[in-house]
């Protein structure tokens, strides 16, 4: 009886009787084979636009590596066929070939690999119509997105923020994060309304509350005095212009203009007592 060989990985089993002193050449071989079909890791050169990945009977082969790294310089993507089609084999990939390659065993389904890409692919020995099957594809995890690769690829610098920007994720900072943000370009945003409840505010200096004319404020002075502050116009004689009086909240009064009637005058003491 002639030896035969496994159907995937071309293993040669040897017959009842045969190879008679030879036989140890021939399972050094095969434990090169099977060394190779667990642990190898070949490296595929690539060039023009095909390439066949073969797995021979009784001899080490490319098609028998665990591990393929494709390389080389091909001219556009390249189709690498696993050949024989009734083979069945488990490849991890790795393709740094500069070009996508398209790994097919028969007529059905293929694997494309981009370039600088890796995959984890089966070919499933199905002879003329068999299908070679990406299995990273069905691995439960995010996939990377050109949002996700937008965001990785921002700069970690302190005080940067991540917005939109309608189309993709950017870093902003300063002036440019707060009009993002809607608070103006200036290091003192103005805002139209505040609605807040029981606030602690620190700092030096007085916090004044101005009305919209800026004619007159209320400023809260540490510790605990609240100042008031008015400004008053009182009509000149003839009703055509006016003087302005305003106090700074100590009892002390300055005029707009040189000097102010007698009755303007008691009409300030009256209003500010």
């Amino acid at each position: 009886m002639a030896s035969t060989y496994t159907a995937n990985g071309g293993i040669e089993l040897i017959a009842t009787g045969e190879q008679s002193g030879t036989w140890g050449t021939t399972t050094n071989t095969n434990l090169s084979i099977i060394d190779r079909l667990t642990n190898g890791v070949g490296a595929i050169t690539l060039s023009g636009t095909t390439h066949t990945l073969t797995t021979s009977d009784g001899t080490l082969s490319d098609g028998q590596y665990r591990v393929l790294v494709f390389g080389g310089s091909p001219s556009g993507t390249n189709t690498v066929t696993i050949s024989p089609n009734d083979a069945q084999h488990l490849y991890f990939v790795k393709n740094g070939s500069g070009q996508s390659v398209v790994l097919s065993q028969g007529s059905g389904s293929t694997v494309t690999v981009a370039d600088g890409k890796s995959a984890i692919v089966y070919s499933d020995g199905g002879g003329a119509g068999a299908n070679v099957v990406d299995l990273t594809s069905t691995f439960n995890f995010q996939p990377l997105t050109a949002t996700l690769t937008a965001i990785g690829a921002l700069a970690v610098t302190d005080s940067n923020i991540i917005v939109g920007n309608g189309s993709t994720w950017v870093a902003e900072s300063g002036a440019t994060a707060r009009t993002s943000l809607g608070l103006g370009t200036g290091d003192s945003p103005t805002f139209t309304a505040v609605t807040a409840g029981q606030v602690d505010i620190t700092g030096t200096g007085d916090l004044r509350l101005q009305d919209t004319t800026g004619g007159q404020y209320v400023a809260l002075q540490a510790p605990g005095t609240v100042t008031v502050s008015y400004t008053l116009t009182l009509p000149a004689a003839d009703g055509t212009s006016g003087q302005a009086i305003v106090t700074d909240g100590s009892g002390n009064l300055s005029f707009g203009s040189a000097g102010i009637g007698f009755g303007k005058a008691i009409a300030a003491a009256l209003i500010f007592g």
